[in-house]
């Protein structure tokens, strides 16, 4: 609550001018706050007079001590069937494993599903001890009451330490949702994970454009929730035989609880073939391109090395491709096997998205910029003499292959 020392307070406005909200006035000849109060904090900060304070509920050690083990949302991917996991339930799996060896505890996937069968077995193979199931009609499709229903009920039962979600579309939408409803803190779009010493997750993830990282902890309540893009950690490796516990939870919902329903699927980018999410290849093209129909030579390159093209936020804007194939913190996160930076400066924002690339080739006529600091092999010169002779050499070099 805030707490308003009315002997200190010298009725000079400037919180009142400051808050965002108008829960601030005087009455009476007092400062008085009303139920508009947020305790964002911003009239405390202002007030040069100390009068103002934010006192925070604290939860009790011996509360906080209920919560046990680390959740983790295992997102379905619909256009399967049958249905399997989003590749970064995967890695947020192998994460959570980590954190949940650190607090010596259960590692739980969540699965929200319709009433086909679930592959269980995928998920002890990455590291879960146990898989809650929530099955029902109304799952069979994402929305985004039916599912947060759910997971409020779960969370509010199983009362988990831990909760991570993949920062998908539907992540995105799901996870402040549920945030929301439980009164509980949320870090977007995390970037590190870890357990400190006195059992708190530290959630890190880029601030202020990119350029400073941020380690945000959830001392007072519980659980602790973040979602983390897809690629920022790796996909460990698989266990052969591992048989995780399953529990069917059950699940009452209500259609009238649903206030949307899906009418049509329309995909923006669907002759683009793989997405860059889950490329093995990517060449991406900049500014330095020069224009939109060079990037013919990018998709050249990218279909002889069977991967796919996509580009900086800069060529986005100039309409030159679609959103969907945007690289950087504003885009997707990528993690390909090769990446090819064609003409792209190397501004913090895209290279936040592509720095899990298991090797990036930049190339760029300044040999300062800043793409080579990250780059694995750097080429100075015009990215767009250079991409022929690249596509050149590759096909040469599957002739080759084909005589021999």
């Amino acid at each position: 609550m805030l707490k308003i020392d009315h002997e200190k307070c010298t009725r000079c406005k400037v919180c009142i001018r400051s808050c965002p909200f108008g829960a601030l006035s005087i009455v009476g000849g007092l400062l008085h706050v009303n139920e508009l109060c947020t305790l964002c904090g911003a009239c405390v900060n202002v007030c040069r007079f100390d009068a103002l304070s934010i006192e925070r509920k604290k939860a009790l050690p011996e509360e906080l001590a209920r919560y046990k083990g680390v959740f983790v949302w295992a997102e379905q991917d619909e256009e399967t069937s049958p249905r399997k996991p989003r590749k970064v339930v995967l890695e947020l799996l192998g994460k959570g494993r980590e954190l949940a060896d650190k607090l010596g505890e259960e590692l739980t996937a969540v699965v929200l599903t319709g009433p086909g069968e679930v592959d269980t077995e995928i998920y002890g193979k990455y590291g879960a001890d146990k898989v809650i199931i929530c099955k029902h009609e109304l799952l069979e499709t994402y929305s985004t009451d039916g599912f947060t229903n759910v997971m409020c009920v779960v969370i509010t039962s199983k009362k988990p330490a831990v909760v991570l979600y993949g920062a998908t579309p539907h992540g995105r939408d799901f996870a402040p949702r549920v945030a929301a409803r439980l009164h509980l803190g949320l870090t977007a779009d995390c970037t590190g994970l870890e357990i400190n010493s006195e059992g708190q997750l530290v959630q890190t993830r880029p601030a202020f454009g990119g350029n400073i990282m941020a380690s945000i902890i959830t001392p007072f309540n519980r659980p602790q929730t973040a979602t983390v893009r897809p690629n920022v950690f790796p996909v460990p490796v698989e266990k052969p035989e591992s048989s995780p516990l399953e529990e069917i939870f059950p699940v009452t919902l209500n259609r009238t609880a649903i206030r949307t329903r899906v009418v049509e699927k329309r995909y923006l980018d669907k002759d683009s073939g793989v997405s860059i999410e889950d490329a093995r290849v990517i060449v991406a093209g900049g500014r330095g391109c020069q224009k939109a129909a060079n990037l013919e030579l990018l998709q050249e390159l990218a279909d002889k090395l069977g991967g796919v093209m996509a580009g900086s936020r800069a060529i986005v804007e100039q309409g030159w491709i679609p959103h969907t194939r945007q690289v950087g913190q504003s885009g997707t996160t990528v993690g390909p096997e090769l990446y090819i930076a064609a003409g792209i400066s190397g501004a913090i924002q895209h290279v936040v998205g592509m720095s899990s690339s298991k090797t990036v080739i930049a190339i760029n006529k300044d040999p300062e910029a800043a793409i080579f600091k990250t780059a694995d092999l750097g080429v100075v010169g015009d990215a767009v003499e250079i991409i022929p002779l690249l596509s050149a050499m590759i096909e040469e070099e599957n002739l080759r292959g084909v005589q021999s």
